[in-house]
């Protein structure tokens, strides 16, 4: 008796270490990334694409002091949010770092150049498109069904909240691209914006057939104010009124089909953020937010900083927290953290129908 006994205990002890390996219940909320090089954390240094970020001195105020493949200066929009609500910083999908349980953190999908069309950045050649984005989302969830089994990852990506950025290349890198551009010629303005919107509209319904039920939504931010968009299109620093009117019009038509797409689901799983008011703020009186400029790069040359790529050999400026602008493109780590502040805190003339604060306070009583 006291040998079976003694072997019944020896059985629940290699049960017990068995289980101890097995990936329990995740608690912890994952996070997912979408989109193009305002979200893309080095998705791109993984391919050979002219869209990269990996060469100082890009990265030159992240913790490392490298660059990583983000389009800043330090951290990116997604880095912050991370950042701010406690959880781990997601990984770029194509990372090959991202097994086992980094996994369940989530992943970062995002490629420097991606629109909204397949059309979109063709000149870098090879980019994640936003499909294939997609396609990749599918693999990891099966990926993850391999370790915590199919019920958990469908938990783990419901629960999960995502973030997706689409939209400024599909004008800065596709219908303004270059004068009389195949898409200009096939649309105006207006029909334009009518047929990306409907595009959007598929991807999100994708998002949301795969399992998205708290997703964030950028609009474009002022694409006319750049200073990318200022050298080659400005004569005294004023805004484009061209690409101030496309931002303009996709960002009106977003919101709504945001609203049309929770009110055929019957929840709110579509969170509109205003992300060009948001920017306008301090690029309209960038004094108010302690920049001294919104309107030249800290790294760039010829006009604005604006021609061009930021590298080794750009002019750099010795503050980064007093430039809006980080390259001719993309907004500095600090301006990146006034944006996260008003997605997280911001009234609904920012977030619709809610901010992030009270997305997370709602989700964590059910």
């Amino acid at each position: 008796m006291s040998c079976s006994l003694y072997f019944l205990s020896y059985c629940i002890a290699l049960l017990v270490f068995a289980f101890c390996d097995l990936p329990l219940e995740v608690e912890s909320r994952a996070f997912f990334v979408f989109g193009d090089s305002l979200v893309d954390n080095g998705n791109n240094n993984y391919l050979v694409t002219s869209a990269r970020a990996d060469s100082p001195p890009y990265g030159i105020d992240y913790p490392t002091h490298r660059a990583t493949g983000r389009f800043s200066n330090g951290l990116n929009i997604p880095d912050i949010i991370s950042e701010q609500l406690g959880m781990e910083p997601t990984l770029p999908y194509l990372a090959p770092q991202l097994t086992g349980d980094r996994l369940l953190v989530g992943a970062n999908f995002a490629s420097a150049g991606v629109g909204i069309l397949n059309d979109t950045g063709i000149q870098f050649f090879n980019i994640i498109r936003i499909g294939k984005q997609l396609e990749y989302f599918e693999q990891y969830q099966r990926r993850v069904s391999g370790l915590i089994g199919a019920e958990q990852t469908e938990q783990l990506v419901n629960s999960a909240l995502i973030l997706i950025t689409l939209g400024g290349n599909d004008f800065v890198n596709n219908y303004y691209l270059v004068p009389f551009s195949a898409r200009s010629r096939q649309f105006s303005l207006p029909d334009y914006v009518v047929y990306l919107i409907s595009e959007y509209r598929k991807i999100l319904q994708k998002l949301y057939d795969l399992g998205g039920r708290r997703v964030l939504v950028t609009g474009t931010g002022p694409i006319g104010c750049v200073p990318a968009e200022l050298a080659q299109r400005s004569r005294s620093g004023e805004c484009s009124v061209e690409l101030q009117r496309a931002a303009a019009l996709f960002n009106t038509q977003l919101t709504q089909m945001l609203a049309d797409l929770n009110s055929q689901i019957g929840a709110n799983v579509f969170i509109a953020a205003n992300t060009y008011t948001m920017n306008m703020d301090f690029v309209s009186n960038p004094q108010a937010y302690g920049f001294v400029t919104s309107k030249i790069a800290c790294c760039g040359q010829g006009p604005y900083n604006g021609i061009g790529l930021c590298t080794p050999l750009s002019n750099l400026c010795p503050n980064r927290d007093i430039y809006a602008f980080w390259d001719p493109f993309h907004p500095s780590e600090r301006a990146n953290r006034i944006i996260v502040q008003q997605i997280l805190t911001g009234s609904s003339e920012y977030m619709n129908p809610m901010n992030l604060s009270t997305i997370m306070a709602l989700d964590s009583r059910t």
